[in-house]
């Protein structure tokens, strides 16, 4: 999961360091609530309590206005204050604040979470803060039960026509840093799959600063989306340099942009009695 915030590394300093690395300079990398991690269904513990209050979200599609490449992928920046998920395993009101993709380079390599050690296209997650609790984004990733965020599978099927809507516009950004008003209205609710089956953990963000202020929430059944849009999300440049032509830096493209899973340590993963 990526989010902007002005204590994490530039896109391209994240690139060329790597997950592996970002222990130095990011000690919350090294806590014991990291994400992703690897789901093994057989230890997934079912909570009625889930079904008290069913999860729930409203989406207001004219709000997702921008796409902007971050250097490290896409995003869909949503303004205003309408968007909103609650219930489930949440106590608090949580404000969509942008969505996200992460892709590999095969269709087997590109969700960051795993069910029983398998790896699925792409993940798309709905990234959510806490506005009960804090007063801004930057305070709620920082902070205990600040965020949610929907982590949605990619599998490799039919053409998916809401990510169209991005995909299609996606050569509009491609370096670092552009950004374009989105031509057609995207629904960030059409992403979500007909069957609403999740688990639910505790974890961390993604990316560095890697706070452990996370509720996730994974659906699922993956929704699917066609390899040409996939290839699309790969064409995206990166701020790595690649190469160095007649004296000038060529930047490398966005071919995969996941974290390996993290150890489960003594965390539960829940799921609602369906």
């Amino acid at each position: 999961m990526s989010f902007s915030s002005p204590l994490t590394l530039t896109s391209g300093e994240r690139r060329k360091q790597g997950p592996n690395t970002w222990l130095k300079a990011f000690p919350h990398a090294a806590g014991k609530m990291q994400s992703p991690v690897d789901i093994k269904t057989s230890l997934v513990v079912q909570d009625p309590q889930l079904l008290q209050r069913p999860l729930s979200w409203t989406y207001v599609p004219k709000n997702c206005k921008s796409l902007l490449n971050t250097g490290e992928g896409w995003k869909v920046i949503v303004e205003g204050q309408d968007s909103c998920l609650t219930g489930g395993p949440l106590e608090h009101s949580y404000q969509l604040v942008q969505f996200h993709c992460h892709w590999g380079k095969c269709c087997n390599s590109g969700s960051e979470h795993t069910v029983d050690g398998k790896g699925y296209a792409g993940e798309l997650h709905l990234v959510h803060w806490n506005v009960d609790l804090y007063n801004s984004v930057e305070e709620a990733l920082a902070s205990p039960k600040g965020v949610a965020v929907i982590g949605i599978f990619f599998q490799v099927g039919k053409h998916n026509e809401e990510l169209m809507k991005i995909t299609d516009v996606l050569h509009d950004i491609a370096n670092k840093g552009n950004e374009c008003t989105l031509p057609r209205v995207v629904d960030p609710a059409a992403f979500i799959p007909e069957v609403h089956d999740y688990w639910t953990y505790e974890g961390s963000l993604t990316t560095p600063p890697c706070h452990e202020s996370v509720t996730w929430v994974i659906f699922k059944k993956p929704i699917e989306v066609s390899e040409e849009q996939l290839e699309k999300c790969r064409s995206l440049f990166s701020s790595t340099i690649k190469a160095i032509v007649n004296g000038e830096p060529v930047p490398g493209k966005v071919t995969q942009n996941v974290r390996p899973t993290q150890p489960l340590n003594d965390r539960t993963i829940r799921e609602a009695p369906y």
